[in-house]
């Protein structure tokens, strides 16, 4: 698979994978543009927690908001993959729904006791014909934002980052849990649009570090590594690496790994050969964790495993998020056609959803 001969992508990218991934700071600009019709009651800011109940794709979003604004979040924000409702619930919780679908069983599943038990409902989805939980917010009046996924041509929710992202954004922030001024919002994408030029398809292997990383991943299990307000976007970057690369990949928090992951890197001994640590490295990181992530690199080494990294530049928590948001996609695009997989279509999910019934 030759990665600059574009003929040879489009044989494998039949789903327009590469335009959703390069539409990200487009799909930004349009919840910008439609946020102010996003309407909140006002009773809706008396709360003292969130729960967000999304599956898959559809809580990265939540995971990401949640690590990158921790710092401004007062209240706790709790990710729920589930059937089930946790006990603490109750009236003075923002309960969001998001399901890019709005078919998802397991978030469908927990709608008639979160208001039977009084909670503050509000939802995020794609708009679609067959969708179940659009239908149930027009019926039920359950405020939220209903999108169109205009800027997502693969529709997989996994690529539509930027409408989870900041449709959540709006709904929290008119609920009154933080504030994100539109300017910071603009200068993440300007940023985005000026390292698309650098990271897409177009971009020769010889300049394009996304390219460079993916072929280093090659037949390998790739470890991701970062910390503090990046651990949101490991988890998505982990979720791409199996749906979009179709390759299995881990990942570990600094400087929690310090505590008990170092020790587990000898034996499979073929852990040598298999394994790939792939740090993200940021000067916005508290200093002892800058600092151990430089010793935690010679420790792998040391165990005669390979190491990559890549030094953010964005200049806030927020523009670095959106950095290894858009790297990482692409990383996992080019590795997808290196495995010679089709990026855009998640064969076992289908089947797996069509024997659940």
């Amino acid at each position: 698979m030759n990665l600059d001969k574009i003929q040879e992508i489009k044989k494998l990218d039949t789903a327009f994978v590469s335009e959703s991934i390069e539409a990200l700071p487009r799909q930004i600009k349009q919840v910008l543009k439609e946020a102010d019709r996003i309407k909140i009651p006002a009773a809706y800011k008396k709360i003292n927690k969130v729960v967000v109940s999304g599956m898959g794709g559809s809580n990265l979003g939540a995971r990401i908001i949640e690590a990158v604004f921790s710092d401004q979040i007062k209240v706790p924000v709790i990710i729920l993959s589930d059937y089930t409702v946790p006990a603490m619930v109750d009236k003075n919780t923002l309960y969001i729904l998001s399901s890019y679908s709005g078919n998802t069983e397991e978030t469908l599943s927990t709608y008639f006791e979160v208001k039977k038990r009084k909670a503050k409902i509000i939802a995020i989805t794609a708009h679609h014909e067959k969708n179940s939980l659009q239908k149930l917010m027009a019926k039920d009046k359950i405020p939220g934002y209903v999108f169109k996924h205009d800027h997502n041509p693969s529709d997989q929710p996994r690529l539509g980052l930027g409408y989870s992202i900041f449709g959540m954004i709006s709904l929290m922030s008119k609920a009154g849990v933080f504030k994100l001024s539109k300017k910071e919002v603009e200068q993440v994408i300007a940023k985005l649009e000026q390292w698309n030029k650098a990271l897409n398809t177009d971009s020769k292997l010889i300049k394009n570090i996304a390219k460079k990383i993916a072929t280093k991943l090659k037949g390998k299990e790739p470890v991701l590594v970062g910390a503090e307000f990046l651990h949101g976007n490991l988890h998505a970057l982990r979720n791409q690496f199996s749906e979009t690369s179709k390759n299995f990949a881990s990942f570990l928090i600094l400087p929690d790994l310090n505590h008990f992951a170092m020790e587990g890197l000898a034996h499979p001994v073929s852990n040598k050969k298999d394994f790939v640590f792939l740090f993200f490295d940021s000067a916005l990181y508290h200093p002892r964790i800058q600092k151990r992530a430089h010793l935690t690199k010679q420790v792998v080494k040391k165990n005669m495993i390979q190491v990559l990294d890549y030094q953010l530049k964005g200049l806030t928590k927020l523009e670095q998020s959106f950095e290894v948001l858009q790297l990482g996609t692409w990383i996992t695009y080019y590795l997808g056609l290196l495995n010679e997989i089709k990026p855009g279509q998640v064969p076992f999910v289908d089947w797996f959803k069509a024997q659940l019934g």
